[in-house]
């Protein structure tokens, strides 16, 4: 049966051990991308790679650190980048189409809508899209999680059947099988609990930024989509079509198809909160585990400049984040009521348009 599938590439896979692109592992992803393709497969790929791609060729000697540079490594490296692919795809009949993206365009909901369209319709057309984030006028550092965070909200924004996460490494492990000989693989994770989280290991090759810990992240956001995760390694011919039918040289991620609504994924994951609100643990009880509403007398401490209908994140008193919402009192409003019962802040205020401060339909537990 024919699914949506988003391939993840990681800079560690296009590129050589130098850091220049390998045009011959860009030919050999197309292939196999080509492979799925004849299936009836749609296929997206979220491509790394273009700061890779271009230092060398604008001149320097060592991946760049510095901001600026790193930009202009992408510049010449983004051109390179898709120009591999566009012939590489070429030589099976493909056609590509390039979709720069920055965290700013999943912040906005219109943007966000706009590049889902655009992506659906070159599905349609049958086409596939290389996605990658718009390093040149990225300004935190670069990244979403080396594009593993890019991935996972892509397959959510698209309601991908399944989210390819490929690397250099071929799957989640005990431990370090590079340091730990005797370490096991999983095979399968059915959540993604804080001992998951504290295997998974820093950034691999020098090549790439993005670790294990960032693939975990990103397989968190997909599965919390109800889009189900494989992470791991693509290496020979037929790799990739083998991890799509569920054998594949790795870990997966389940999901038990509890997907959430796509507002929920925006608030979520996609939104950017402008302020912060610490709450006592009654609040906190009662927003996690209750299913209520927060409301003013929960509230100890604001942080932040926002509006009504812009997007907090919620605390506890050890500064653990809970979740995010979208509050309904600007900033200076919340700072003069916060503490006060539903009584006294209708004294205090007079005509109050909606007592919650945050809604629970418009609330994201994120723990």
């Amino acid at each position: 049966m024919s699914t949506r599938v988003v391939v993840k590439i990681g800079s560690s896979s296009l590129t050589s051990a130098e850091g220049g692109l390998s045009r011959e592992a860009v030919a050999f992803f197309a292939n196999e991308i080509n492979t799925l393709k004849s299936e009836g497969h749609e296929i997206l790929l979220v491509t790394s790679g273009a700061v890779a791609a271009g230092f060398r060729a604008i001149g320097y000697t060592f991946r760049p650190k510095v901001l600026h540079e790193k930009q202009a490594a992408a510049a010449v490296g983004q051109a390179l980048l898709m120009q591999s692919y566009q012939e590489a795809f070429a030589a099976h009949g493909i056609t590509t189409a390039q979709i720069l993206l920055t965290r700013g365009d999943f912040g906005n909901r219109k943007r966000m809508n706009n590049a889902c369209m655009t992506i659906e319709e070159l599905l349609k057309q049958g086409s596939v899209p290389v996605i990658n984030e718009n390093d040149t006028v990225s300004v935190n550092e670069l990244k979403f999680g080396d594009n593993d965070t890019l991935s996972a909200l892509v397959a959510n924004l698209v309601k991908a059947q399944q989210l390819l996460i490929l690397t250099d490494m071929d799957g989640l492990y005990t431990g370090d099988p590079r340091k730990h000989p005797n370490a096991v693989r999983f095979d399968h994770v059915d959540e993604i609990t804080d001992e998951i989280y504290a295997i998974a290991g820093g950034a691999g090759s020098s090549v790439g930024t993005g670790g294990m810990r960032s693939k975990v992240d990103a397989a968190k956001i997909a599965t919390r989509g109800g889009v189900p995760v494989f992470v791991g390694k693509v290496e020979t011919s037929g790799d990739l079509k083998n991890a799509v039918d569920g054998h594949g040289k790795g870990t997966y991620f389940d999901t038990h198809l509890h997907s959430l609504p796509m507002k929920k994924q925006w608030l979520g994951f996609m939104s950017t909160p402008l302020g912060s609100l610490r709450v006592d643990p009654g609040a906190e009880e009662a927003l996690v585990n209750g299913g209520h509403s927060l409301l003013p007398v929960g509230i100890k401490i604001v942080d932040g400049h926002f509006q009504a209908g812009d997007v907090v994140e919620v605390l506890n008193l050890e500064g653990n984040v809970l979740g995010r919402g979208i509050v309904n009192y600007d900033d200076e409003q919340l700072r003069h009521i916060k503490g006060m019962s539903s009584s006294e802040v209708i004294q205090k205020l007079g005509t109050v348009h909606r007592l919650e401060v945050i809604h629970r339909d418009e609330w994201i537990t994120l723990i």
